[in-house]
């Protein structure tokens, strides 16, 4: 791991000799209802803690790393008189105290984070999945079920015979939490570094439900330990990247990795400003080797610092959302973190024009509600289109890209099983064509997805037992499913050709040579021919749906494929 020490906007907080512009002094202190703001430093410049508290607003949490801090205040023209003052880079309305539309919320609860909840359950109750395969020697009892694994060589008789991870690398993960209690997941967890960088919202200031009433949560509380997953994106994630071989479920990609939970993610899966920076500074002061990021930061899915669909204040505040993320996106590469990030779910090339309807899908201002944006490639959303981040975009069991996964050629970088439940010869529906991790037993129960005697009742979910001690898997499609599996081979290449981490202990190793390895090591996939692939699905509820996505690119490097299918085998060999 790279060690650099960086000098950020730390140094704009020394107290000593702070000067404020006269003319920030009791302006616009105007009284209004309390409001919180994320307001970013100026790097390198002094002040801008008394310019805050100048502009009426009260420091209420701090990131030093990158001069960054969550601030309260009563004054209504604080954003812009903060905005006015040398010292601020920028102000955002901080989104946990603002409002939800109704149709972003469905949108956002669908979504569970970046992605539609991923297998598409029309019909909740089916058949419930069969539990064991027939797995070959030393593979896990539902090896068989796993083709996203066999079609990245990640399996007993592939890389894990040469490479299963390295307890001493760590991965992070960057979503909704992790349910550190699954018997999959427990032997692998790092509880003693895992954080919870977020509380819950019971409901916004117009009383709309966000995350849920405290006293309903399994645990009855808003600020949930640092071992628990309320919604079961981030357990299934973590489950992809390093479920261990004990001869229960499934295997992850890199088996004997640690995972730490750094939840950024509300249980609603919306992501917000402040808890990823927090993440992903934490992550580069505590020795993270890699981290995955399956989201978008709310409440922009694409940022633009000069669209004029949008206003002055909102080209402000997405211009802070990408200089505040970069930097700390920055700090943690230059701190040793390989950054993975899913490409996004919303079969969109992202290297042309797109039209955006659902931003912004989390408001703090009556009247505000998402709306039709015309976005051109300079707009970016983040953090996958950050510096330093790898991208991965989504295959099917066939290898074709998935109909919901976004492209471009530049955008994505390299490309992992993800799942496609279309990906069938007839274009139907076929749960199994997601990929298949570990799901939160509590969430099983409290979802009705459970019979009397614990079998699953719904075809998406799959139990697996040994002796008395039973796990739950679930099936599930999206980006978010392909990224950690490429996060996974980024753990087998830290765990093989690491060295010695003499700050953190552990292994570490350069960023730079870990994306260059991962992405040399990928099979060169060419696009498709023709280029203009056409997806057809014919949905449960009777109707069909055909897209076109083109593929831009040759094999070396693609819109669909990027530099190529990761391939742990070869990365470890």
């Amino acid at each position: 791991m790279k060690r650099i020490v960086v000098v950020a906007a730390a140094a704009a907080l020394a107290a000593a000799a702070l000067v404020v512009p006269a003319q920030a002094e009791g302006a616009g202190l105007r009284s209004g209802p309390e409001r919180e703001y994320v307001v970013l430093y100026k790097e390198g410049a002094t002040g801008a803690r008394q310019a805050v508290e100048a502009a009426g607003g009260k420091i209420v949490k701090e990131n030093t790393a990158i001069g960054m801090a969550t601030v309260t205040t009563t004054n209504a023209d604080f954003a812009q008189v903060a905005r006015g003052n040398a010292a601020i880079e920028g102000v955002v309305r901080n989104r946990p105290v603002g409002s939800v539309p109704k149709a972003a919320r469905a949108s956002a609860d669908a979504r569970r984070a970046i992605e539609a909840r991923a297998v598409e359950k029309e019909g909740r109750g089916g058949t419930a999945s069969t539990g064991r395969g027939n797995p070959g020697p030393s593979a896990e009892p539902l090896a068989e079920l796993q083709w996203d694994m066999k079609q990245i060589h990640a399996t007993a008789d592939g890389a894990h015979r040469y490479q299963q991870g390295s307890r001493e690398v760590l991965v992070g993960v960057l979503d909704t939490g992790v349910d550190g209690s699954h018997p999959d997941i427990a032997p692998n967890f790092n509880s003693a570094l895992s954080r919870n960088f977020t509380v819950d919202i019971p409901v916004d200031a117009d009383g709309n439900e966000v995350d849920g009433p405290c006293e309903a949560e399994p645990d009855r509380s808003c600020d949930d330990p640092a071992d628990v997953d309320e919604n079961d994106h981030g357990t299934h994630v973590a489950s992809s990247i390093a479920s261990p071989t004990n001869r229960l479920g499934i295997a992850g990609v890199a088996p004997k990795v640690s995972i730490v939970n750094l939840r950024a993610g509300q249980d609603s899966g919306y992501f917000f400003l402040q808890p990823s920076v927090d993440a992903l500074t934490y992550a580069g002061d505590h020795g993270i080797d890699v981290v995955n990021m399956s989201y978008f930061i709310d409440p922009w899915l694409f940022n633009c610092t000069d669209n004029p669909a949008d206003s002055p204040a909102d080209r402000a505040e997405q211009a802070t959302i990408i200089k505040a993320a970069q930097r700390a996106l920055n700090y943690a590469h230059q701190h040793g973190v390989t950054l993975v990030a899913a490409a996004g779910n919303q079969a969109a090339d992202y290297t042309k024009e797109y039209t955006d309807t659902t931003s912004p899908n989390f408001v703090s201002e009556p009247g505000e509600a998402p709306r039709s944006r015309t976005i051109p490639p300079s707009c970016v959303s983040m953090p996958a289109e950050g510096k330093h981040v790898i991208s991965v975009s989504s295959l099917g069991i066939s290898k074709r890209k998935s109909y919901f996964s976004s492209y471009g050629n530049g955008y994505v970088d390299v490309s992992a099983p993800g799942g496609d439940v279309y990906d069938t010869p007839a274009n139907t529906r076929d749960v199994t064509k997601g990929t298949l991790s570990a799901y939160p037993e509590s969430l099983a129960r409290a979802r009705g997805e459970l019979n009397p005697d614990g079998t699953p009742n719904v075809d998406y979910l799959v139990r697996d037992c040994n002796g008395a001690v039973c796990g739950y898997y679930q099936y599930l499609q999206g980006t978010s499913m392909a990224s950690p599996r490429a996060a996974g081979v980024a753990a087998l290449i830290v765990s093989r050709f690491g060295h010695r981490d003499w700050r953190h202990g552990g292994k570490t190793l350069n960023p730079a040579v870990v994306e260059a390895a991962l992405r040399a090591t990928a099979t060169r996939t060419s696009c498709p021919n023709p280029p203009a692939f056409t997806y057809t699905r014919h949905l449960p509820n009777g109707t069909t749906v055909t897209a076109t996505h083109v593929c831009e690119g040759g094999t070396a490097r693609n819109g669909f494929y990027g530099s190529g299918i990761v391939d742990a085998l070869r990365a470890v060999r």
